[in-house]
């Protein structure tokens, strides 16, 4: 794998970075004075619910829309303003490979407009090891072919700095793995990486650091660690006779519970005691009771409008 090449464009800036965006379309306020940094060489999660506008704010970074207010900038400067942007950031978005085109074909063409050797094409073919399709129309391709043939055009120009959309869609569990080793691999040499995904279980074996909008709104940037750790502490996964009712007298003794689902209740700021006493002085039955180990999943839920019922993405 090629050593990335470091960015000549304004060194002490943050590589990516999303100031006090806003987005509207008519009446709809699809981001809301958002604001992070994502730090060089780290590979960050970009995490929030359907609607939640992370498409729009990739979108924006990549200079495929324009702000209402706010910016969104690659080592200090907008997308349309980088010099040389294919060498600098390579975007993973919505395919838009054509059908009657073959793996090989789509990536010279990619080249060209890269101003790099043919050579290169083939170094990519073997890095996402589609080199033995890559003769086949890419309209026979399964959704995994395709997600490695997006990441082998994102890396045409060798560029420093990766922006990908759900890349681990459509992947089988094997090829997340290779996945997840090919992302942390690019880090390692230098690159820096956000990326969106649902796959919340994989994205927090990937990321360092993450950062979870909602309504367009920010809501976390922590290190992976900290946030996990910081907002599952002291939560409780209960099931029992009479949900509503314990509910009511959880909430009056100042803790914070949701729906868990499949008849559960999730609490906060809570002990396993303080809980079975509550149940025991409301004649509520405890079926079950256990501490929370802290994962992305149950951050995520507590964090965001999305019940366990709801998808992530």
């Amino acid at each position: 794998m090629q050593t990335a090449m470091r960015s000549p464009h304004a060194d002490n800036a943050p590589l990516i970075e999303v100031r006090n965006l806003t987005k509207t379309y008519g009446d709809i306020r699809a981001v809301a004075d958002l604001s992070f940094a994502v730090a060089p060489g780290t590979i960050t999660g970009f995490l929030g619910p359907n609607g939640s506008g992370k498409s729009t704010t990739l979108r924006a970074v990549l200079g495929l829309i324009d702000p209402t207010q706010g910016c969104a900038t690659i080592f200090g400067q907008a997308y349309r303003d980088l010099p040389d942007p294919l060498h600098v950031v390579g975007a993973m978005l919505t395919a838009t490979t054509h059908p009657a085109r073959t793996a090989r074909s789509h990536l010279r063409v990619v080249a060209t407009e890269a101003r790099m050797s043919r050579r290169r094409v083939d170094e990519l073919l073997e890095l996402v090891e589609l080199s033995a399709a890559a003769d086949r129309r890419v309209g026979g391709f399964s959704l995994g072919m395709h997600q490695r043939l997006g990441l082998a055009t994102a890396l045409m120009g060798d560029p420093e700095v990766l922006v990908l959309d759900e890349p681990a869609n459509g992947l089988d569990p094997q090829g997340i793995r290779w996945l997840r080793d090919f992302l942390r691999a690019l880090a390692s040499a230098g690159r820096t990486i956000l990326l969106s995904s649902h796959v919340l279980a994989e994205v927090a074996q990937t990321v360092e650091d993450v950062v979870v909008i909602d309504k367009g709104r920010l809501v976390a940037h922590e290190s992976l660690a900290t946030l996990v750790d910081g907002t599952q502490k002291g939560s409780v996964r209960v099931r029992c006779s009479d949900s509503a009712v314990l509910t009511t007298a959880l909430q009056a003794a100042g803790m914070s519970v949701r729906d868990g689902g499949v008849g559960e209740l999730v609490v906060t700021d809570a002990t396993n005691e303080a809980i079975g006493q509550l149940a025991f002085d409301n004649s509520v039955v405890i079926y079950e009771i256990a501490s929370i180990t802290p994962n992305l999943e149950e951050t995520f839920l507590s964090l965001t409008s999305v019940t366990r019922q709801g998808v992530p993405s």
